[in-house]
């Protein structure tokens, strides 16, 4: 868990985010309680569970934002899942519990990756060694096997059990390390070879539709023999393969089991989006007749209880929700009072301005201008643009969300693919380096902006 402070979060978030300021402080806030909660003794600790926040403001304004760059700062388990995906107990669809067990899954993967890069020097060492094998096989002495082994899953132990070498001569000993140093400098990476990798099998799907897989291995365990197949790849491949499986061998997949659920149960963030799309007077049928049993079954998972996974039982007290939704339609005031009392911190965000768009296009790390610069340059493209094509894209994009239908900073993209499309298709046919100026006569000309009464269709999405 990180220990930055509410101040030091917001800054972060000022590096990809725009505006918001309160949503940020909000989030900011939340999250400095947890760091404060896992300093308290444990029989306080146990009493304070997180305040969920609801998120209310139209698309396109920074909510998901939020919360994926939260989630990525204090490397924390997320999970982003929408409110209408889930159906009623009872109903076909999948139902809520579905996120938590997502949600674990995605924290088996980040606990997991972060094993593998502490280990990847000594797996990188280990593969070396095994391609040296390969390409020098080493004189072993023969060893015997029962044949019986192999319905019993003893013949793994034996194919992991390698042979005992015979001791290299000098000759053979000045080849390998020749052969090593080859390797090392990359000069035999485009050699192709055979190597044996483990087969992996496919999972059996329970019910269609429910994502909910099994493994067939996992469960007869070492009753079937590992499934080993040989492919024929590049050194270089066999290289990356080969890592991956001695990466493998360095881990303990208990011990990461036991560190995802724990850190998925006490870090873990859901972003539940789309919520107000569950919200509204139940109907007696038609599309929405499980509006109201889908914000009921979500009432347990949020205000705490324990649900049953692959992984053994999770429980969800100390997790972080974030609800989100436009509310256009429906208001906060149609979901279930229930509901409502678990989200007791409302943030609305505004939308976005003119001066926002213009910041958003150039200021942030990632942004757009950035971008789609980056690219054009693999193409020997350089594209620069000047202050008069800001201010126009920025504009042009407020106007259409304001004329049309508004969809905040996704606006920015259309209009943007639209005005770069020719120098995109025709990028990478010039000789040399070609450098291109975009200013506002160039918006004006790409983009077909001869007055206020244009027709404007062509930027919906």
């Amino acid at each position: 868990m990180s220990n930055l402070t509410p101040r030091q979060i917001v800054e972060e978030l000022n590096r990809y985010i725009i505006g918001q300021d309160n949503a940020k402080r909000m989030v900011a806030i939340a999250l400095r309680n947890r760091y404060r909660r896992s300093q308290l003794p444990e029989e306080i600790r146990e009493e304070i569970t997180p305040k969920n926040i609801l998120m209310i403001g139209p698309t396109g304004v920074g909510k998901t934002e939020i919360a994926r760059r939260l989630a990525k700062l204090v490397q924390a388990p997320f999970v982003k899942v929408e409110a209408t995906k889930f159906t009623e107990v009872g109903y076909v669809g999948r139902d809520v519990e579905s996120m938590i067990r997502d949600l674990v899954e995605a924290s088996i993967r980040m606990v997991k990756q972060q094993r593998l890069d502490a280990v990847q020097v000594r797996a990188q060492a280990n593969a070396e060694q095994r391609l040296l094998d390969l390409l020098i096989p080493s004189k072993k002495k023969k060893t015997t096997s029962n044949p019986f082994d192999f319905f019993t899953g003893a013949n793994q132990q034996h194919e992991e059990t390698p042979a005992i070498a015979e001791p290299m001569d000098e000759t053979e000993r000045t080849r390998r390390q020749a052969v090593l140093d080859q390797l090392r400098r990359g000069e035999l990476d485009n050699r192709v070879m055979e190597i044996e990798v483990d087969d992996q099998p496919r999972g059996l799907e329970l019910v269609p539709g429910m994502n909910a897989e099994i493994n067939m291995q996992d469960i007869l365990g070492g009753i079937l023999p590992k499934q080993r197949k040989r492919r024929k790849v590049t050194l270089a491949e066999a290289r990356k393969i080969l890592e991956q499986e001695e990466a493998q061998k360095l881990i303990d997949m208990d011990e990461v089991t036991a560190e995802a659920v724990e850190r998925a149960e006490q870090d873990g963030i859901i972003f539940l989006d789309e919520i107000d799309k569950v919200a509204g007077k139940n109907m007696s049928g038609g599309p929405d007749v499980s509006r109201e049993g889908v914000q009921r079954d979500i009432l347990p998972i949020v205000e705490g209880s324990t649900v049953m996974t692959k992984y053994g039982p999770v429980k969800t007290d100390y997790m972080l929700f974030i609800a989100a939704g436009a509310f256009h339609v429906s208001k906060v005031g149609d979901l279930i009072p229930e509901l409502q009392g678990r989200f007791p911190i409302h943030v609305e965000l505004q939308n976005l301005t003119r001066e926002d768009m213009q910041k958003i296009l150039t200021q942030p790390d990632n942004a757009l201008i950035k971008q789609y610069a980056a690219l054009l340059a693999v193409d020997n493209v350089e594209v620069s643009f000047d202050e008069s094509a800001i201010l126009a894209i920025a504009d042009h994009a407020f106007d259409v969300n304001e004329t049309k239908e508004n969809i905040g900073a996704r606006r920015l993209h259309t209009i943007l693919e639209n005005l770069l499309e020719d120098l995109s298709f025709e990028a990478g046919e010039q000789q040399g380096v070609r450098q291109i100026t975009v200013d506002a006569a160039y918006v004006r000309e790409h983009l077909g902006l001869t007055s206020r009464e244009q027709d404007l269709k062509k930027y919906i999405l």
